[in-house]
């Protein structure tokens, strides 16, 4: 029993590691941008984060199978639709496109921002919407233990950033952010069902949404590449140190 759920345990650690490195390395980022700047920050923000992601992601792409199947959906029909429009909606939400692209490699200054419009009028944060909604659609799939394991780590982990979130934005911005909070919603369109919010189709007419778009279709072509992808990882060097 030990090593059936062996991968579950240590992916469970990989993203415990991932989310120390990545809320942690937001909690710091005010003191840190002080101290270095923002620029360079944010690059040794991002070549600490994007490593523990790949390798994270690498282990799911290997073990994604492990442990208990505990149901197999993948013949019933309306199963592929269902799990690849869920899919495509999260990533819409995982990449709200809410921040300049450009700042993320530091080629422009990054910058905190308050956001009011587009996608935040559904939700304030997407981004935990989207990793629910991906969490779902994938468990739906693939329905093994490992995917449960990792669906609470994920969904975990973003559940603690949204609080996390809020309190930084808060520090941050002050009663400005209490009266964003205050016609906003986490849960998607509640605000707007309410009437604290009126969509403007307008804001969602956006070159990064067809930027997205095109990301998605790309993600399904790479799909065929999975299994290719995880063999690399089962045979790599990093899979004997963690295994």
């Amino acid at each position: 029993m030990a090593s059936t759920h062996h991968s579950s345990v240590v992916m469970l650690v990989l993203l415990i590691l991932f989310a120390v490195i990545h809320s942690g390395g937001a909690a710091l980022r005010s003191r840190a941008e002080a101290l270095i700047g923002a620029r360079a920050w944010r690059l040794i923000f991002a070549a600490a984060s994007i490593p523990s992601a790949v390798v994270v992601i690498g282990w799911f792409l290997a073990h994604r199978y492990d442990g208990v199947r505990l149901w197999n959906l993948q013949g019933v029909p309306g199963v592929i639709p269902l799990v690849w429009i869920g899919t495509a909606i999260s990533f819409l939400f995982l990449y709200p496109a809410t921040y300049n692209l450009l700042e993320i490699p530091a080629v422009l200054k990054p910058q905190v921002r308050l956001y009011a419009a587009g996608i935040i009028r559904i939700s304030r944060h997407p981004q935990a919407i989207g990793q629910i909604l991906w969490c779902l659609t994938h468990a739906l799939w693939i329905g093994s233990s490992f995917m449960l394991v990792t669906c609470v780590g994920l969904i975990g982990h973003h559940l603690f950033a949204v609080w996390h979130g809020d309190r930084r934005l808060k520090a941050r911005f002050g009663e400005a952010f209490d009266e964003l909070k205050a016609s906003t919603s986490i849960v998607p369109f509640a605000a707007v069902l309410d009437g604290r919010q009126q969509l403007q189709w307008q804001e969602f007419v956006r070159p990064a949404q067809l930027g997205i778009t095109i990301a998605v279709g790309v993600f399904w072509w790479a799909h065929r590449f999975i299994p290719t992808a995880a063999e690399l990882m089962r045979n790599s060097a990093l899979q004997n140190l963690l295994g």
